[in-house]
């Protein structure tokens, strides 16, 4: 395959833009538009609750004349949100902007004094919390002292009972800040992304014009809702089309299955590591079956099988599954789309609003690429190597403004001639596909002078059966090493088979083993050379993607096989 530095071709348009426009242009427009149709849903109190779009619309109006009159809020004002997955938190994202706010979205997951360190660095004057996160904001309010106001979700409601009219909303410009949203990172360094509404919605429009959902349609939200994907692509492109969204009330593994049948979504917004999940044990539930089922499922076409399994998992009318947030596995994508399931691999950064390139609905899907460059952005590959891989550049509309208080690391991350410098190593081949082949802060560089992928050696390793989590490295740039997370219970499983002890020996010469198989296939350079064994997941960020930086400075030794805490 010859590796270009230039896409021959975008993403098709299959219907034309609504136009970009401001968040609150867009929230009048949806209101009105598709003013009876269900916007929300979500299981309450054994009780399915549901919002209209026109109730959204003066949800909207109405909350933003509470924090504008009551509460003396405004233009330019930065306004956190912290909650879960909840429509309450998506018209917290709507009405902040509505009086000309900025939103300051928090990870419900990151610890209190990060919480502290954004609400103080970004200047927050009001937070608007869920009732679970009330407790620590109010402590937050006490130690930052241009924190005002700690506002409650829970008491939308009343709010929206206590006023016949909402605000009218306030005259911003496509060009306003609309959101600063801090990545938590795998680097170990969060900074604030500054995200205009140009930004934001030149995306959205992207979105419109080369995915045709609509009012028909269901989407699924379970991806942490302050993330840039869940936000703008299940938020605000989803509303936009006039999709009803139905929330998850949690990853926990039997609510979201009861969540998924009650909700029949036609469209799903997942990361790889929940499709990795649900294949394996798909997988492990058909090599399971016994006597006539099991005989069944091995003669029966695949697309036949995924039918009964979608139709039993509540995905019967499933139209797309989009995955991102990080690289999906291609022996993944490609057990899922045997069994039917519209995978679609697509790429992006919090600093692009977030979508780059995404698989083409309606063209030929290749899901070991991220597929072709949406329409309004510019992408090239700079720096080549000798393989012909080099440094993934972007320039567009959705490209960030900058980072908040940060001019070194903004200038840093912009090249001279104003192109955004993602940081992942990638090419095009000749029909345009985009290939992400690692990142460039993880590549190792041997002293031959060859390129080793980090993410390449794991997505080999993860393949195992035995092997849930690796995390390739060298602390030399030559010597190739691993630290492995196994599957215990298929470890266990295996080792009883054999007759032998679960121990760390035993664990360690069974993994060896798969280590092996991988190695055999791997050019002499890439091969690893060390590894060790931890018994716990590795540190993750929201987007579950590994800590890296966590292991800094890390050389494994012969005598070490097992990695303590």
């Amino acid at each position: 395959m010859k590796k270009l530095t230039r896409p021959t071709r975008k993403l098709p348009i299959v219907r034309e833009g609504l136009g970009i426009k401001t968040l609150p242009e867009m929230v009048e427009m949806v209101g009105e538009t598709y003013e009876e149709n269900i916007v929300y849903k979500m299981p309450r109190n054994n009780q399915l609750y549901t919002l209209k779009y026109w109730q959204l619309l003066e949800y909207v109006k109405r909350i933003g004349r509470y924090l504008k009159e009551e509460l003396g809020l405004g233009k330019g004002d930065h306004i956190a949100i912290i909650g879960e997955n909840r429509p309450e938190w998506a018209i917290s994202y709507f009405s902040v902007p509505w009086i000309g706010g900025i939103s300051v979205p928090l990870d419900a997951r990151a610890s209190f004094d990060t919480h502290k360190f954004i609400i103080d660095f970004a200047e927050v004057k009001a937070v608007i919390a869920s009732g679970k996160y009330l407790s620590s904001m109010n402590e937050i309010k006490e130690e930052v002292p241009h924190l005002k106001h700690v506002i409650s979700m829970e008491d939308f409601e009343s709010i929206f009972n206590k006023y016949a009219k909402g605000v009218e909303r306030e005259n911003v410009k496509l060009d306003d800040l609309l959101e600063i949203l801090f990545t938590s990172g795998t680097t170990g360094d969060p900074k604030g992304v500054m995200l205009t509404h140009r930004n934001i919605m030149s995306n959205v429009d992207d979105i419109y014009k080369i995915i045709d959902i609509g009012p028909d349609d269901v989407s699924f939200s379970v991806l942490p809702i302050h993330h840039s994907y869940e936000c703008t692509v299940g938020q605000v492109a989803t509303v936009y089309s006039g999709v009803q969204i139905f929330y998850a009330r949690s990853l926990n593994p039997r609510e979201m299955m009861a969540d998924l049948k009650a909700a029949r979504p036609t469209f799903w917004l997942t990361v790889p590591l929940l499709l990795e999940k649900m294949y394996v044990k798909i997988r492990k539930q058909l090599e399971g079956q016994k006597g006539l089922k099991g005989l069944l499922t091995k003669v029966m076409p695949k697309k036949m099988i995924g039918k009964k399994v979608k139709e039993a998992l509540g995905f019967d009318r499933l139209r797309f599954v989009v995955s991102g947030g990080a690289a999906l596995p291609r022996w993944v994508s490609k057990g899922m789309e045997e069994l039917g399931f519209p995978i679609l691999q697509g790429y992006g950064l919090s600093e692009t609003s977030p979508l780059i390139s995404v698989n083409p609905p309606y063209d030929k899907i290749k899901n070991e690429s991220v597929g072709l460059v949406i329409p309004s952005d510019e992408v090239e590959i700079r720096d080549v190597d000798s393989e012909g891989n080099g440094e993934i550049v972007v320039r567009g509309p959705n490209v960030m403004k900058g980072y908040y208080k940060n001019e070194t690391a903004t200038r840093e991350t912009f090249t001279t001639d104003g192109w955004l410098m993602t940081g992942d190593i990638g090419y095009f081949d000749e029909e345009g596909y985009l290939y992400i082949t690692g990142r460039k802060k993880f590549v190792i560089v041997t002293k031959g002078g060859k390129n080793v992928f980090p993410e390449e050696i794991e997505e080999k390793l993860t393949k195992s059966p035995f092997i849930e989590e690796a995390m390739v490295f060298s602390p030399d740039d030559e010597q190739i090493q691993a630290l492995i997370y196994p599957d215990l219970d298929e470890v266990a499983r295996a080792l009883e088979k054999m007759g032998k002890e679960f121990n760390d020996e035993n664990v360690w010469q069974l993994i060896k083993q798969e280590v092996d198989k991988v190695n055999r296939h791997l050019e002499a350079y890439k091969r690893i050379r060390h590894f060790a064994i931890r018994f716990e997941e590795f540190p993750k960020t929201t987007t579950r993607k590994i800590k890296r930086h966590l292991f800094r400075g890390l050389r494994l030794t012969p005598d070490i096989k097992v990695m303590k805490g």
